[in-house]
């Protein structure tokens, strides 16, 4: 499990998001949205120690991260960002066993464990044919989901993604985020999503924590939080909520302005 509990955190002494409590569990999937500005990848720079807190503690299986190593930390919290910058000339496998750099020690180099763990999570993410790709050679989604490969070779407990659909086709969307919800699934790991999308938060997420002017404006499931009074309250748009006819899920839907 991984619990902030009032953490207030930010920038060159201003603080970006204020007294926030929120905690996931092993096997759920939690989202954070809300506007451009409201926090999201500041909290997950937060959750990794990229950046310190002004207050507050964030706890990983009850254990506080300003007491963990470096090193530790790597082995239980893994992160896939945005867009992570990857050395074009090295292969696909190359890239997936960095993964295991939290568990070497000094000068130790990858011995046929670290391997076949790396071999593991490119099975796991049905991208062992990509192996002796260079990185440079690979499309947007391939790339993606590589990055969550080297993610699951840390073998962590949580793994925190900051806004992974960006850039990415529709396809390449559903494609990462459905591969990212059977491994928190199959492996039951903690995970920690950003994302812009409100229809692919309602879609994959368990819960919903949305954020707004640096604090948590409501949090719950995506019937909860995805209502017309929120998203207009916190986006300032007018949208229409619908049901989906599959599952029943919230689907936000706009509609053209009067010069339409």
């Amino acid at each position: 499990m991984i619990e902030l509990k009032d953490v207030s955190l930010g920038y060159n002494r201003r603080a970006v998001l204020s007294h926030i409590s929120l905690k996931a569990a092993p096997g759920e999937m939690l989202g954070l949205i809300g506007p451009n500005g409201s926090g999201k990848s500041t909290l997950i720079r937060g959750m990794t120690r990229i950046i310190g807190l002004f207050s507050g503690h964030i706890l990983v299986n009850g254990r506080d991260l300003e007491d963990m190593e470096r090193e530790e930390l790597a082995r239980i919290v893994a992160t896939v960002p945005q867009s992570a910058a990857l050395p074009g000339a090295f292969t696909a496998f190359e890239v997936v066993l960095m993964g295991r750099t939290p568990h070497l020690g000094f000068l130790r180099y990858e011995g046929r464990k670290d391997l076949d763990i790396a071999w593991q999570a490119m099975e796991a993410t049905q991208t062992e044919y990509l192996a002796e790709r260079r990185v440079g050679e690979l499309s947007g989604g391939e790339r993606q989901r590589i990055v969550i490969a080297r993610a699951l070779t840390q073998q962590p407990k949580v793994i925190l993604l900051d806004e992974p659909t960006t850039y990415l086709d529709i396809n390449h969307q559903v494609e990462a985020l459905d591969l990212v919800r059977k491994l928190c699934l199959e492996q039951s790991l903690t995970v920690v999503v950003a994302l812009h999308d409100l229809n692919l938060a309602a879609q994959y997420c368990d819960r919903l924590v949305m954020l707004n002017e640096g604090r948590v404006f409501t949090e719950g499931g995506p019937m909860e939080v995805l209502t017309a009074v929120n998203i207009k309250e916190v986006y300032g748009a007018e949208i229409s909520i619908l049901h989906h006819p599959v599952n029943g899920l919230p689907v936000a839907l706009v509609t053209a302005g009067e010069s339409r």
